[in-house]
């Protein structure tokens, strides 16, 4: 792999693994996460069979980097309580989707931010997952259910 196909896969592809990065981080470590998982392809040098492997490998590099990002910040998380902050609530005191999307499972949240926010079929998400359709299937819909209570809960 050469510096011009590296150029072409961060031109290509950073925008959406930033916002699938930013379903589970603040969009600095999102920044973050992502910056690391071209370091790591600049590193690494990975030979990609076609472009739907190279799509993959960093779908998946993005969603482990979060998640180690994601672990290590909650070992780390000091309570309100203890810090004596308080959060300033919103005036219409809803929830965003998005801070919905991110509160979900990290099971939950990736399948519906593909299927949703990148426009991934089932199919195409399994793949890229590496899991059974059926799997993504059920974890969109168990996905879709739980955003459907906790909107449902925070609005009344």
């Amino acid at each position: 792999m050469n510096d011009d196909e590296i150029r072409r896969l961060v031109e290509q592809y950073s925008p959406s693994l930033l916002r699938l990065a930013c379903t589970r981080l603040s969009p600095a470590d999102a920044e973050d996460a992502v910056q690391e998982v071209f370091l790591k392809l600049v590193t690494a040098r990975p030979m990609f069979q076609g472009p739907e492997h190279e799509k993959a490998w960093l779908i998946r590099a993005t969603l482990h980097r979060a998640s180690d990002i994601r672990r290590r910040a909650d070992r780390r998380a000091v309570s309100l309580e203890e810090t004596g902050t308080q959060i300033p609530a919103r005036e219409d005191n809803v929830p965003t989707l998005l801070s919905a999307v991110q509160a979900l499972p990290e099971a939950y949240s990736a399948v519906i931010h593909l299927y949703y926010y990148e426009g991934y079929s089932i199919k195409e998400i399994a793949k890229l997952l590496r899991l059974p359709a059926s799997t993504v299937g059920t974890r969109l819909a168990r996905g879709r259910e739980r955003l459907r209570r906790m909107l449902k809960e925070e609005m009344s």
